[in-house]
């Protein structure tokens, strides 16, 4: 268990960072390195993704608190949108997780590639607008939440790879629409986690230090250190172009989506 917690706590710095940067809560990075650590410690085979799942979004409490504290620092949440988008993201995380316990751990796994390759693609050949708009149909933002809160607590993601393409396509700015995302990551988290923890609490199958779905000492150790990369990753946002943060943005989910097809 010590090599797993100290592998644990290289995936929270990375994670960390990544949350800032790029508003995505980490969930990309976690899930698959949880589902490979877990598999090398022989936990359950059948229970292997959605512990992956559930650990990564508790994760993503601490996550999105730290990288919320300093966007909101740098003055670019929107808040408007933030409390429009959540009540559904809330709903819909909920109802998430319960979805994801009847889903196969295979099919998971390959959900979980194809949205990847999803995303990556919209964001890459996406242009940049730099035009705020926060008019046009307000609705849309609570009935979109209830779609990102469910598909997030299935995949164990912060929600960023699916809220800032959605904004963007809003006509919000990506810095702004990074910092919003960061925002709409914990009610994501709590909604998701609770659910989990209720779901997995009568598992007896699952390993020493689980409470529910969740594995603590994963838990605890991508916590420690994404904590304080979170930060720098939000502050490193602001000093790169709109272009380059968004090719990067897709990069980074390509890498993970090929990683995931080879195992």
């Amino acid at each position: 268990m010590l090599e797993l917690f100290l592998l644990t706590m290289l995936l929270g710095g990375i994670a960390g960072l990544l949350a800032g940067l790029f508003g995505l809560g980490g969930g990309v990075v976690i899930v698959p390195a949880l589902a490979w650590l877990f598999s090398a410690q022989q936990f359950p085979s059948q229970q292997i993704m959605i512990m992956a799942v559930a650990t990564s979004l508790a994760t993503i409490i601490v996550t999105s608190i730290s990288s919320v504290y300093t966007h909101y620092r740098l003055g670019t949440i929107q808040w408007c949108r933030v409390f429009r988008l959540s009540p559904g993201i809330f709903l819909g995380a909920g109802i998430g997780a319960v979805v994801a316990s009847f889903i196969t751990a295979e099919s998971l796994r390959w959900f979980f590639i194809s949205y990847l390759f999803y995303v990556g693609i919209r964001m890459a050949f996406q242009p940049t607008s730099e035009t705020n708009s926060n008019n046009g149909d307000k609705w849309l933002d609570y009935v979109v939440g209830n779609g990102i809160g469910l598909l997030s607590a299935i995949l164990g993601i912060g929600g960023g790879s699916l809220t800032v393409p959605y904004l963007v396509s809003r006509q919000v700015p990506i810095k702004n629409a990074v910092a919003i995302s960061s925002a709409c990551g914990l009610p994501i988290a709590v909604s998701g986690t609770c659910v989990y923890t209720i779901l997995g609490w009568d598992k007896f199958f699952l390993p020493d230090w689980s409470f529910g779905y969740v594995y603590l000492p994963a838990l605890v150790g991508i916590v420690i250190c994404s904590i304080f990369t979170a930060p720098f990753g939000a502050r490193l946002a602001y000093k790169l172009p709109a272009k380059k943060l968004k090719r990067y943005f897709s990069i980074v989910i390509f890498l993970i989506a090929v990683k995931m097809i080879a195992g």
